[in-house]
């Protein structure tokens, strides 16, 4: 058994991952709050689908949620400058409040697609400056040694969220009110208000004073590190296409398997949640296939998999084919989540994470409001059979940066 780390900056000892109960209870407040977000995922566009019937209407509401990508290099200066449990405690509460209010108010018959509009945009902003505090905070919590392990049950724990949450959310919904799933998302983010209220995430040098030029100054080094190092400035660029491709799938999912495959929410929720199953594998087999091969290897060959798997997903409407193809995607995606992840936190000293992060995601997310609309117009003209299939293929495309030689010894 080894002697627990110390961060250089703290005295206060990270214990091994057995005896982690802080990480245990940051990892129990991820499952809930990846458990609500999947009944929101079905909930959302149906209820968007009852209110307006456009597949338009679903594009600019995804846009709406992802504008706020391009306030990330902001929120790397948030989460290495500021206390980093206050910021988490804040977005949760609001995050709370806000989808508990339009789950309320669906439910009470007062929803218009204005007030959908207005809480996407605030949500999206909450949930970009939550996501880069939170992987800014992990390393507070782990042993460096124990970085992947944890990265890959984090994913795990998503993957588990998605194979339980919609089949029971799809129920939950057909028997009672779409609203109901927003009320239950909402409660899930004041149960990770109350873990992140638990324990110490925070870093004793976020102390600094900020104004605009530092603000401006720490932007600038969050950039010029991503670019300089090779493994991740490559990952970013194969994740910019890839993530585009995946936005105009995930953007018309629900829509494509309520409208054009005519899917009830029950077997929509099924269909996602077996999915989740499969990638729960996924996730826990990155650690094995990383003790044989290289990042680059795994990256290129589960990126080529699953753009294939969108586009397969849209050239049939079979329901085994339609579980089969988003399996293949969700494990794609869950072996190469932890991967990427585990990159940027190996190479990036403690006092960038947040920076590296959001410069990462800055870069490689600054296309899905775009993609989401362009999705919201194909689906609307063309129908959401071309839209998948041209995500898909944009998919497969960007998978061919991730053999670029810095990544075999990352």
């Amino acid at each position: 058994m080894g002697s627990p780390d110390v961060h250089p900056e703290s005295k206060e000892k990270v214990h091994e991952f057995k005896k982690n109960y802080p990480l245990f209870r940051f990892i129990g407040g991820n499952l809930i709050s990846f458990f609500g977000d999947q009944i929101y995922m079905i909930a959302l566009p149906l209820i968007v689908l009852a209110i307006t019937g456009s597949p338009l209407s679903m594009g600019i509401v995804a846009a709406l949620e992802r504008l706020p990508i391009l306030i990330q290099p902001f929120t790397g200066v948030l989460a290495d400058n500021f206390n980093r449990k206050k910021i988490l405690m804040v977005c949760d509460l609001g995050r709370f409040l806000t989808l508990g209010t339009l789950g309320a108010l669906y439910i009470m018959n007062n929803l218009l697609i204005w007030k959908i509009y207005a809480a996407a945009f605030i949500l999206g902003i909450l949930t970009q400056v939550y996501n880069t505090s939170q992987f800014a905070s992990v390393t507070r919590l782990v042993q460096k040694k124990d970085l992947q392990l944890v990265n890959s049950i984090n994913t795990g724990i998503f993957q588990t969220a998605v194979f339980i949450a919609p089949g029971l959310g799809g129920i939950l919904i057909s028997i009672f009110n779409p609203g109901i799933g927003l009320i239950i998302n909402s409660l899930s983010f004041f149960v990770g208000f109350l873990v992140i209220r638990s324990i110490n995430v925070e870093s004793n040098s976020q102390k600094a004073k900020m104004s605009s030029t530092k603000a401006l100054a720490d932007i600038k080094e969050g950039f010029t590190f991503v670019i300089q190092q090779k493994p991740i400035l490559y990952t970013n660029s194969a994740m910019l296409f890839s993530v585009f491709g995946t936005t105009l799938f995930l953007t018309m999912l629900v829509i494509h398997l309520k409208s054009t495959v005519g899917l009830d929410a029950v077997r929509i929720g099924y269909l996602i949640s077996i999915g989740g199953a499969a990638a729960i594998a996924g996730a826990l087999l990155t650690n094995v296939l990383k003790r044989y091969y290289s990042y680059r290897s795994i990256l290129f060959i589960a990126g080529v998999m699953g753009g294939g798997s969108i586009i397969a997903f849209g050239l049939h409407d079979s329901f085994i084919w339609l579980v089969f193809m988003n399996a293949l995607g969700t494990i794609c995606a869950a072996i190469m989540s932890p991967c990427i992840v585990t990159i940027r936190q190996k190479i990036s000293p403690d006092y960038l994470l947040g920076r590296v992060q959001a410069t990462s995601r800055f870069m490689t997310w600054i296309s899905m409001p775009i993609a989401a609309l362009v999705a919201g117009i194909i689906g609307e003209n063309y129908g959401t059979t071309p839209t998948l299939l041209v995500g898909g293929t944009i998919a497969v495309l960007g998978s061919f940066l991730y053999l670029h030689p810095s990544l075999i010894d990352a």
